[in-house]
């Protein structure tokens, strides 16, 4: 619209702010030397350099205030410009242009300063209008100050976080010059002094090629994006020649006018060191398990007896089932071994396998160790506690010595191989579990179980799947092969080289009866090799001979007349003999029973009768 009326002006000019505090008898005057002027679009208003002689309220249109192609701000209607030319006749230092027809007032310098001189209310009013910029100005400046100081706060939290960091990171411009670096990048660029030096100058040249082709094709927008993984691993070599492998990512951040860019590098050295260790540890762990598997079948196991390769047949078949597994053998004959192996042939063999003895943990604290049980639940119970079986879910638990589980605990061992499910000590939660159950006893657990000191129903459960392990003496030329291993591990521990067994060596290993087997083996073999000297063992000292302790007298005893009480102490001298000998094994084909030509239950009888007792 087109203002030309003074009562229409003075309304307008209350609604410019530069005037909204003068009052309408004062604007009337200043109304009446006020110019109105019109510029078409693009028409330049003020030049930039001109001296100004006027300031101007913008009546209708839009004006740009601006340096070249530089814009300052855009104006429109009520918005005024050109004010420093009241007070000053300094150059103007931007230039003012109409974007779209404009009509403008213009206050001319000496009726501005005139009224002002001679219009007390009019400079009044002025003068409050500009006290309450002042004061705007003063809380604005408070504001900038405030923020100033949150900005240097958060600048310093920043610098900190960055200085802070492991890891090295340095900002650079597109033309590679760094800009910021923390302590971190400093340390694996060797130099303290960075900030303006070209990053690509401590890069090997495959790692500056790198870095410019992914800053070339961001700066030319054929980039993929700028915050990603380094594709490749790159070479850092510091001011002193240190060289470094880091991997790492670049990140993009600024304007179209100016772009930045922030490398975070990790040094991988230790890693690769210890990458390359666990390589040639696993090689070396392959390379072994290859030249064991050549003797043991992979296992652990040493044999070439047609016994011990029937168990390893019965390991093979067993393994890849569910089905719970009894290894029966006289002490010493490696059951342990057995039941590792029928775990590492598993699907379960990536998960645990854990071992628990029932004859040698106390019977008031077997349930908790093989259950669990809860804060308080006895004396002592200070804190919650897994079992074993817990521990085993998806794995396998090997129960040695099963045949000394308490009579009390065996039903609850029969509801986990039945259900899966035990309730720990002292909680009323049932817990599921899907354990394999491998277990070994040296007892007869059928003669237990007819005695009543072992459950039938568990005994069924637990033999659906048995393996006898025979004993070493059963085994025939085995005792020398795993007696030769035997003195090659002893003697590299050891620090003693001894050579492999002598065919006159061999027989006396092949005549004795070896009552401990392999755990007895294997303890003269290492005294053996600690006894040795400049490589050579006397096997015939280490080795017991029943003979050399034979009593010279009993030769003269064969006509001797003995009482019934004699007689009697004599065939219980025998009696225990025989159950040494069967390691106290009372039925079967090589029990004691068929060793003195009775029936079990006779010999049986005759222990009770005559008060004989394993020691403990």
């Amino acid at each position: 619209m087109t203002t030309s009326t003074p009562d229409q002006l003075v309304d307008f000019l209350t609604g410019v702010t530069f005037f909204s505090e003068v009052s309408k008898p004062s604007l009337l005057q200043l109304c009446k030397n006020l110019k109105q002027e019109h510029y078409g679009k693009k028409d330049t208003i003020i030049q930039k350099g001109d001296v100004g002689d006027a300031m101007y309220v913008i009546l209708e249109g839009e004006v740009k205030v601006h340096d070249k192609d530089h814009l300052y701000i855009m104006l429109s209607q009520t918005d005024c410009f050109g004010e420093y030319a009241l007070i000053d006749d300094e150059p103007r230092s931007a230039s003012v242009t109409a974007v779209e027809d404009t009509s403008l007032l213009k206050i001319e310098t000496k009726h501005f300063v005139e009224l002002i001189t001679t219009d007390r209310g009019f400079a009044q009013g002025i003068l409050s209008v500009l006290i309450k910029r002042h004061r705007e100005l003063d809380i604005i400046q408070e504001r900038l100050t405030v923020s100033k100081r949150e900005l240097e706060l958060a600048n310093s939290k920043m610098m900190g976080l960055i200085n802070g960091a492991m890891d090295a990171i340095i900002m650079f411009d597109s033309n590679f010059r760094i800009l910021v670096a923390n302590d971190s990048a400093k340390e694996v660029l060797e130099n303290e002094d960075v900030i303006q030096r070209n990053i690509l100058f401590f890069l090997d040249e495959a790692g500056a090629d790198l870095l410019e082709s992914l800053v070339s094709a961001d700066l030319s927008g054929n980039g993929k994006g700028m915050n990603t993984y380094l594709p490749k691993v790159v070479k850092v070599i510091g001011s002193d020649e240190r060289e470094t492998l880091n991997e790492g990512t670049i990140s993009r951040y600024g304007n179209d006018q100016s772009t930045f860019y922030t490398l975070i590098l990790r040094n991988i050295e230790e890693r690769l060191q210890a990458e390359s260790k666990i390589t040639s540890l696993t090689n070396q762990t392959k390379y072994l398990q290859e030249e064991i598997k050549e003797l043991t079948s992979g296992y652990g196991i040493i044999g070439q007896d047609k016994s011990m390769i029937k168990v390893l047949n019965l390991i093979e078949q067993v393994a890849q089932t569910r089905a719970t597994v009894l290894i029966q053998g006289e002490t010493g004959t490696g059951k342990e071994l057995v039941a590792r192996a029928i775990h590492l042939a598993s699907e379960r063999s990536e998960k645990p396998l854990i071992r628990i003895n029932c004859g040698a943990i106390p019977e008031n604290l077997i349930e908790s160790e093989l259950f669990g049980h809860e804060k308080g639940a006895f004396t002592g119970a200070t804190a919650s506690r897994k079992g074993r079986f817990l521990l085993a879910d998806k794995g396998t638990i090997f129960l040695d010595e099963i045949g000394e589980l308490p009579l009390a605990l065996q039903p609850k061992l029969l509801r986990v191989i039945q259900e899966g499910e035990f309730d720990p000590v002292g909680s009323s939660t049932t817990v599921k579990v899907d354990v394999r159950i491998i277990a070994a006893t040296h007892r007869d657990l059928f003669e237990f179980s007819k005695e009543g000191k072992f459950r039938e129903d568990l005994f069924y459960r637990l033999n659906v799947f048995p393996i006898q392990v025979p004993a070493l003496r059963d085994r025939g030329t085995d005792v020398c092969l795993i007696a030769n291993q035997m003195v090659l591990q002893y003697g590299k521990k050891l620090n003693k080289e001894v050579g492999p067994l002598t065919e006159q060596q061999e027989n006396l290993f092949l005549d004795y009866d070896w009552p401990g087997n392999v755990r007895e083996l294997q303890n003269l073999v290492e005294r053996a090799i600690i006894v040795s000297q400049s490589g050579g063992v006397d096997w015939s000292s280490i080795i017991p001979n029943p003979n050399r302790t034979q009593n010279p007298m009993q030769e003269t005893q064969t006509e001797q007349i003995f009482t019934a009480q004699e007689w009697m102490e004599l065939e219980k001298s025998n009696i225990l003999r025989a159950l040494k000998r069967t390691n106290w094994k009372i039925s079967g084909e090589k029990g004691a029973a068929a060793l003195l030509g009775l029936k079990p239950t006779t010999l049986t009888s005759k222990i009770k009768a005559m008060g004989i007792s394993r020691p403990v």
